[in-house]
């Protein structure tokens, strides 16, 4: 069964961020429906991946796609979420993120991720975060495969003059 990562911009867009284009929400929409019913999601044991989540979905489960996922991800079906150990060094950055990572100045925000994904043998999937595709060939050559649910053109991101 695949693993994933989910970035929380993937569920954001599916709930309807206002900028992102039409295509870009149906892709995400589809792809979280998708997971939610036949892949695995890791999650770290620390909370760090819920922590974000909940900063910007609503564990109600709706209105949005996005928000359906959030509250799987809270009960944490053991068919569909798996919990995973990602530890921190002294400074808090995350023990299995690679140094060539770092050094490239890959955002802090989504080392979890990263974690995760190299720790869990999974892909990160990301709707909309420019960040991933300006770090594409750092994190493929440390090993993090990413699913670009939107795609890699970021003008097929955003509604045109947004």
């Amino acid at each position: 069964m695949p693993r994933f990562v989910i970035d929380c911009n993937v569920a954001v867009v599916a709930n309807g961020q206002p900028q992102a284009s039409i295509s870009c929400r149906i892709a995400s929409i589809e792809f979280l429906m998708e997971v939610i019913s036949s892949h695995i999601v890791l999650l770290d044991l620390g909370g760090d991946a819920l922590k974000e989540y909940r900063k910007h979905l609503s564990p109600k489960g709706q209105p949005g796609v996005g928000d359906r996922f959030y509250q799987t991800m809270l009960m944490s079906h053991p068919d569909r979420v798996e919990r995973v150990d990602i530890p921190l060094s002294e400074d808090g950055e995350y023990l299995d993120v690679p140094e060539s990572v770092i050094e490239a100045g890959f955002d802090p925000s989504d080392r979890k991720w990263v974690a995760l994904a190299l720790k869990g043998d999974a892909t990160v999937a990301v709707s909309v975060d420019s960040d991933w595709v300006e770090h594409r060939p750092t994190l493929e050559a440390a090993g993090v495969p990413i699913r670009f649910v939107c795609g890699t053109d970021r003008a097929q991101w955003f509604i045109e003059g947004a």
